[in-house]
């Protein structure tokens, strides 16, 4: 996506959108695919996460055989045997406590330095996969939840790694290999550690469901909701304190903490309760133990310091297993954040959002004779990197771009736009969703035309709009210079067609960033021009020039400033054919002619314009009308 359409991305959704609230799904169940692969891609290597694992290994080791070691050495000692037969013992004593502290600064080392890679490899593979979506195929999340879910959920990730996988193949590994070293000494006191440590992770399982699974996954949509009810108030906290209504978003705030509140406790109250079974599972083996072992003791080598190890030896095991009921816990969450990933950012994009997909030169080519796209001129050479062409301006990046597009934006548009039975709906909305839909609409749009189409509120005037700049897919036939739209690239349907949107966004920024940001190497004199061309020069100078702040989404200018500022940006990148949707709304009736007139007269005679708007608007202002109701052209 263009730097252009970047900024239509932050626009409201049309009608026949839906948005949710972030409610998680289910997480019992197989993952889908794409959860999968976002679980997938959250994994470090295992060249990468192996080192982790092998210290979190020697950490394991270090902490059994340290309490072993120590176990036989105190009861040994009793004994009052020679120093000899301790010294190395009390070396190994020495070791095992110097190991443990050594492996687990490698282990939390490696560990954290490869997992922290790998969450900047996911957040930057995000990135292309959002791109495509925006904005209509973001349409259904709210703001709130997209926040949460591109954050605190991504966030999420880096436990699976770290919390998840790693706590469980050291504490796994560990308990074999205690199991098996114990089962040398007694066998029985083997088969009682087993049978404990079964227990134990039966439990962990069964007790993180039962109380802590339902609380999990309501924890995020829970937040979400919390991001929003903050939200909505601080974007329109003016229109609350006008109304004196600041105490309902105040009510709804504490509603969603509480709720919150109470999830996250019950979490908590679950993963306490678990920590604690599994507590009086380590004392209870060792008490088994105890009571199995004894009267063994002075039978077939089994002498005091053995039973003192496989006594004291299920303490440090279960310190090692302890971490695995957070870690089964932290399974599910990660398991619901991925899941909430995969269905905000999906690896497939639904069939009603155009694919960003590589198209055939030679092919489009073809269906212009072999002529540049752009021109009627058969045979037509594309002008190379270094010419001001289409292609060079691809070359070159965005600002390059958007100055290669006002330099050839009357060739790009040929004998202009045709429609001819375009249909099109809203992503996600339900069959049975008349709202915003289009049916069988048929258009033409020809250089230094001025069209409007005119029809009430859910007509299908957005949405018409939103296929022109290719936000939208379409059937039937929509045109560009006599070359099939769906052929061509989206960004670079966008080079042609322009969208100044109903409610221009507006960067915290300087008026100059705001216009730079369509052509980023215009110089002053071109941004004045085009100031002086929509009628706000004078408007700049009184506030200070072109260093003047707008405010946070344009909070310092008036709507009709933010639809001149708006065009001004549009007329700078030389769009061929522009989109005024509803560029009237929310300006005072009585400006609003004077308003559309400016608009229009700031455009370049050979640029085709389509003005988009549900009041009527001075029939000498344009050369056709047509009219939408309930998607189709009415008359």
């Amino acid at each position: 996506m263009s730097a252009r359409s970047a900024a239509s991305a932050a626009s409201v959704p049309g009608p026949g959108t839906h948005q949710g609230d972030g409610a998680d799904v289910p997480a019992s169940g197989s993952l889908d695919a794409d959860t999968h692969a976002v679980l997938r891609s959250a994994q470090p290597p295992l060249r990468a996460f192996a080192p982790s694992v092998l210290a979190g290994i020697g950490t394991a080791v270090s902490a059994i055989a340290l309490l072993a070691a120590s176990a036989w050495l105190i009861a040994r000692a009793a004994e009052r045997p020679e120093l000899l037969y301790l010294s190395a013992v009390i070396v190994a004593v020495r070791a095992f406590a110097l190991g443990r502290g050594v492996f687990r600064y490698l282990e939390r080392l490696t560990g954290h330095d490869a997992t922290l890679a790998q969450l900047a490899s996911v957040r930057a593979g995000l990135v292309p996969r959002l791109v495509p979506l925006a904005p209509d195929g973001l349409g259904r999340t709210r703001r709130g939840a997209l926040l949460s879910n591109l954050v605190d959920d991504v966030d999420e990730l880096q436990n699976l790694p770290l919390r998840v996988v790693h706590p469980l193949a050291v504490a796994g590994l560990a308990a074999v290999a205690s199991v098996v070293f114990t089962a040398f000494l007694s066998v029985p006191a083997a088969l009682i550690l087993f049978a404990c440590l079964a227990v134990a992770f039966a439990l962990a399982v069964w007790l993180g469901w039962a109380v802590g699974a339902r609380a999990e996954r309501s924890i995020a949509p829970l937040r979400a909701r919390l991001s929003d009810a903050l939200l909505d108030p601080l974007t329109n906290l003016e229109v609350l304190a006008a109304y004196e209504a600041t105490d309902a978003p105040a009510r709804r705030i504490r509603a969603a903490d509480d709720a919150l509140r109470g999830a996250v406790v019950r979490r908590a109250t679950a993963q306490a309760l678990t920590a604690g079974a599994v507590s009086l599972l380590a004392g209870a083996a060792s008490l088994l133990t105890l009571v199995i072992a004894m009267p063994a003791l002075g039978q077939g080598g089994f002498t005091g310091p053995a039973l003192a190890v496989v006594v004291l030896l299920p303490m440090a095991v279960f310190e090692v297993v302890g971490p695995v009921p957070l870690a089964l816990a932290s399974w599910r969450q990660v398991r619901a954040a991925a899941r909430r990933i995969a269905e905000t950012v999906p690896s497939r994009i639904p069939a009603e959002i155009p694919a960003e997909t590589a198209v055939d030169r030679d092919a489009t080519d073809a269906q212009r004779g072999n002529g540049h796209p752009g021109t009627d001129e058969p045979g037509h050479e594309e002008p190379g990197p270094d010419e001001p062409g289409r292609e060079g301006a691809e070359e070159a990046g965005p600002e390059e771009a958007g100055r290669g597009a006002a330099q050839t934006s009357t060739a790009q548009l040929g004998v202009g736009i045709a429609l001819s039975g375009v249909a099109a709906r809203w992503p996600h909305a339900a069959e049975d969703d008349e709202e915003g839909r289009l049916r069988d609409v048929d258009l033409q749009l020809r250089p230094g035309e001025r069209g409007l189409v005119t029809g009430p509120s859910g007509a299908g005037k957005t949405t018409l709009a939103h296929v022109l700049v290719r936000f939208l897919e379409y059937t039937g036939s929509y045109r560009i210079d006599g070359v099939e739209a769906r052929t061509l690239p989206p960004d670079e349907v966008r080079r042609v067609v322009g969208l100044c949107e109903q409610a221009p966004y507006l960067f915290d920024e300087s008026i100059r960033q705001n216009l730079l940001f369509a052509h980023d190497t215009a110089d002053d004199a071109e941004l004045w021009s085009v100031l002086d061309r929509v009628r706000l020069a004078s408007w700049v100078r009184d506030r200070g020039g072109l260093d003047a702040r707008v405010g946070e989404r344009g909070a310092l200018v008036s709507g009709g400033q933010a639809q001149r500022l708006a065009l001004a940006r549009a007329v700078l990148a030389g769009f061929p054919v522009l989109v005024l949707d509803e560029p009237t709304a929310g300006v005072d009736p009585t400006a609003s002619d004077a308003l559309l007139g400016d608009l229009l007269g700031a455009v370049g005679p050979q640029q085709a314009v389509l003005l988009i708007s549900h009041v009527d608007v001075p029939a000498a202002s344009v050369d056709r009308i047509v009219r939408l109701e309930d998607g189709r052209l009415a008359g």
